[in-house]
């Protein structure tokens, strides 16, 4: 991967502040590498270019996204130095049989270790995270998220594996020493770790890697579940147990079935209405079979995946 030069990354940050609306909150990140790998020189002149917008006022800070085994104490004071406020880290699992056999390079106590100097020097902590790395089970997903949350990270990202043309990763496919995972189970591998970072109070920025240009013309990727819609389609998998979870203890207390006569109007959070009705309309459609028709509509009211329903 070719590192920008100062020129393109001003061109970038000029391009992308023109289509923000005046209020957002806007940083500047660098993601794509291991940014504190990188030559300190060329990291000092980087950081340069991004703390002229956090000096006048249009960026609020900078965060950045490197690898646990390049955290130490100088990077961090330089980091420090140049206003980074957020230093995400890939620790992708936090199995130590997982990172093995993937080929990782750093240990669950790297994932540890920088965790806990970042935050001891006043940074905001991000733990990335893999499903489906070789070894990996659902179980060990899970656990990862809950170590994620206990090591006090305020955000996270959640990636399915994929296989990527000319990786090691791509030798191991091609030999059947790996199989990505099916779409369906990288949607209900995620669809079960997303609670645990909810409850544990820790945002999650992503759900399911960028549609880069290399990936969407089928350059980069090789196998593995990559859709453009990823993470809604686990966001409306959520929905969709919650809603078929609703009905099945409906019908339990009733003692009798839903009649398909019925009119179902289903009240969600401001912001929820898409996902609640599913990706391409799954939800809705799954509703359509027991009633006679299906509204949903949003209710300022609620939060989060709180609903209303009304049969009749």
């Amino acid at each position: 991967m070719c590192q920008p030069t100062e020129e393109e990354v001003i061109e970038t940050i000029e391009m992308r502040l023109l289509t923000i609306a005046p209020g957002n909150v806007v940083e500047i990140g660098f993601f794509g590498g291991n940014f504190t790998g990188i030559e300190q020189e060329m990291q000092e002149r980087y950081l340069s270019l991004a703390r002229r917008y956090v000096f006048s006022g249009q960026v609020k800070g900078i965060r950045l996204s490197t690898r646990p085994d390049y955290i130490d104490e100088n990077a961090l004071r330089l980091l420090k130095r140049y206003n980074v406020t957020t230093i995400e880290l890939g620790a992708q699992s936090l199995d130590e049989a997982v990172l093995k056999l993937s080929g990782r390079g750093h240990t669950v106590e790297d994932v540890i270790t920088a965790s806990r100097m970042i935050l001891q020097h006043g940074f905001q902590l991000g733990l990335q995270m893999m499903i489906g790395l070789p070894g990996d089970t659902l179980d060990k997903s899970k656990d990862t998220a809950r170590q994620i949350v206990r090591l006090g990270a305020s955000n996270t990202r959640i990636y399915p594996t994929l296989v990527i043309k000319d990786t090691e990763l791509e030798n191991r496919f091609r030999n059947g020493e790996y199989s990505p995972m099916t779409p369906e189970d990288a949607i209900h591998w995620t669809k079960k770790v997303v609670p645990i970072f909810e409850e544990g109070n820790v945002t999650i920025l992503r759900i399911g890697l960028h549609p880069s240009e290399g990936i969407l013309n089928g350059d980069t990727l090789v196998a593995g579940p990559f859709h453009v819609a990823f993470g809604e389609m686990v966001q409306s998998a959520i929905w969709r147990e919650i809603l078929s979870e609703a009905l099945r203890a409906k019908r339990q207390a009733s003692g009798k079935g839903t009649g398909s006569r019925e009119l179902l109007t289903v009240e969600v959070s401001v912001g929820q209405i898409n996902v609640a009705t599913g990706y391409r309309a799954e939800n809705k459609k799954m509703l359509m079979e027991l009633f006679r028709k299906v509204i949903f509509r949003e209710n300022s009211e609620l939060v989060g995946r709180q609903f209303n329903w009304r049969i009749g």
